[in-house]
């Protein structure tokens, strides 16, 4: 894999996005983006642990390798898109926008198992959080949902959440792809891949990758969504028949 490089630019877009971030932001930010916000996050490996049984991931190395196809060109780069719409679509209250975006969110899943990893998710997300903060728009989205019968996608539900708040796009981007890493850095030491250090070894290696990800983000044509993971998706596959199993994907 190429390495990748931060450029100034790259950084002073995502810095631009921070700015006015107020105390009680951050705190919203880091409420639900902790491991301890009960969407049941720990439950998914997103086919690692299948990777992990084949030897495919073994060690520290092969562990960043696998992250860092995630989050640069697959499931990352499509709840990043998806994230980025739904954060426009909520700020713009377009709730037609934001039905869009959370459709086309589920619908680019690779497998049944990575749909479940994602809406389940992002149902809870949602939830919760209109338990906790409720808000006009996220009430009529809700309504909308139920009375439709459709899913939520977890990256939908977190762009609306963040939109609502205030928090600024660059912001919610870093903070739920860094999450996507520490998720699967989480399931690798549940694995026995790699131990806490070297886990926290990976996360270090990996902050390149996810403002990489986010810079490309802000920036990318719509048009460029879509993933190409295959590797991954097959992973995937194979766990839903694979016969002893910790995790739900």
């Amino acid at each position: 894999m190429p390495v990748l490089r931060i450029t100034m630019p790259m950084m002073k877009s995502i810095a631009t996005k921070a700015e006015g971030l107020s105390d009680g932001q951050l705190y919203r930010l880091l409420t639900w983006f902790s491991p301890g916000f009960p969407i049941g996050a720990f439950s998914y490996s997103h086919g690692l642990e299948t990777a992990a049984a084949g030897g495919r991931v073994h060690d520290r190395e092969t562990l960043r390798r696998w992250i860092a196809a995630i989050l640069a060109h697959g499931a990352g780069r499509i709840d990043a898109d998806t994230l980025r719409e739904a954060h426009r679509a909520a700020s713009a209250q377009d709730l037609e926008a934001l039905a869009a975006t959370n459709a086309r969110g589920l619908a680019f899943r690779g497998t049944s198992e990575m749909v479940l990893e994602t809406a389940a998710q992002g149902e809870a997300f949602l939830s919760t959080c209109r338990a906790a903060r409720p808000d006009p728009l996220l009430e009529r989205w809700g309504t909308m949902l139920g009375a439709a019968g459709e899913r939520v996608c977890h990256a939908a539900a977190a762009g609306a959440v963040t939109a609502r708040a205030g928090i600024p796009l660059g912001c919610a981007l870093t903070a739920y792809l860094q999450t996507m890493a520490a998720n699967l850095v989480s399931a690798a030491l549940r694995l026995g891949i790699v131990g806490q250090t070297d886990g926290q070894r990976v996360l270090a290696a990996l902050e390149p990758v996810v403002a990489s990800a986010v810079a490309s983000a802000l920036t990318r044509n719509p048009a460029g969504f879509g993933s190409a993971t295959l590797a991954i998706e097959l992973a995937s596959m194979a766990h839903e028949i694979q016969y002893s199993r910790l995790f739900r994907s």
